[in-house]
């Protein structure tokens, strides 16, 4: 956690806003690497608050290396929720993360503490503050011979498919969009209604009490480029290669959720000696990059944020606007 958090608390003598605060959720969110995690840190420690995981991929927890996860001694000074709770044998989806969600802002707030959400993927953050559309439970055998009909056809011929039976759809998606072309095949062979149908009957709000405050990282590019970059080198010599050979010896469903997180393709590809390891490390970082650029996106489009900071998270500046704005919202009420 960065020093200047406690310091400034203890320095200026200010008594933790959490009791002011009991009606509202905290969500930090912007793209990878942009330094949510000690943004978070920051913010818990002076507001008496705990934080909750909204990251897709930080959830399982053999991914500690190549997600980045908190450090052990950030989580002993800071209560953390959902960090590491599922095997990547087990398979995320938005609506379970939402359920584990909903019960840790509900547990925090039970405890007198400042709930706060701290991720970059972005659907799951939709749902916590809009609700989830009911989509009914497409069976996994189903699923399974889509998946096995993709790697026969190719995503152009699949994609074509899935222009037939729902055009919709198939116009927001790529043909190398997978996840989602089987999703949206899936759910109209189950059920005989397109999955905008489903999505229509979307919740009126979200299920969790109260008010979010939505502060979103949009730091300069070109240096949080260089940042990735610089991170997935310490990644590599803090062990993500061995993480990644490890998740291979247990021969999961290359289908996981897990199996597709950033850094396990590569270097597996690498562990098989299909590319060298400089290859693999600038495949990662580039594919790491587009991700980010996709983020940055996401949140231009989908986030009308209560406080944007155009810089990087773990920085007395930014702590001290987020300080400043919680303050206000303390005070009102």
């Amino acid at each position: 956690m960065p020093a200047w958090g406690t310091h400034w608390t203890k320095a200026l003598g200010l008594v933790s806003a959490a009791d002011s605060l009991n009606n509202f959720t905290i969500v930090i969110c912007g793209p990878t690497a942009s330094g949510k995690s000690a943004l978070a840190l920051a913010v818990a420690d002076f507001f008496n608050g705990e934080i909750i995981n909204g990251d897709s991929m930080q959830i399982y927890r053999e991914l500690k290396v190549l997600t980045a996860r908190s450090r052990d001694e950030e989580t002993k000074t800071v209560t953390h929720h959902l960090y590491g709770e599922l095997s990547i044998k087990e398979k995320c989806s938005a609506g379970a993360w939402l359920n584990l969600a909903v019960d840790a802002i509900t547990d925090v707030r039970a405890r007198g503490k400042l709930p706060i959400v701290c991720g970059g993927t972005g659907l799951y953050l939709k749902i916590l503050m809009e609700g989830i559309a009911e989509v009914p439970d497409v069976p996994e055998s189903l699923t399974e011979d889509l998946h096995q009909l993709y790697e026969r056809e190719g995503g152009v011929a699949f994609h074509k498919r899935l222009s037939i039976v729902d055009p919709e759809s198939a116009s927001k998606l790529t043909i190398s969009d997978r996840q989602r072309l089987i999703r949206a095949y899936s759910v109209v062979e189950a059920t005989g209604r397109k999955l905008g149908y489903w999505q229509t009957k979307q919740p009126a709000g979200s299920p969790v009490e109260g008010q979010f405050v939505k502060i979103v990282l949009t730091p300069p590019r070109d240096e949080l480029y260089q940042r990735i970059n610089h991170r997935l080198d310490a990644m590599v010599s803090d062990g993500a290669v061995e993480e990644v050979a490890d998740v291979l010896e247990k021969n999961l469903n290359p289908q996981l959720p897990a199996m597709k997180a950033l850094g396990v393709p590569e270097f597996s590809r690498y562990l098989r000696g299909q590319i060298g390891l400089n290859e693999a490390i600038e495949n990662v970082k580039s594919a790491t990059r587009h991700f980010a650029k996709r983020q940055f996106t996401w949140f231009r489009n989908h986030m009308t944020a209560d406080l944007v900071i155009e810089d990087f998270g773990g920085t007395k500046a930014a702590f001290s606007r987020v300080k400043a704005l919680l303050g206000t919202l303390s005070v009102g009420s």
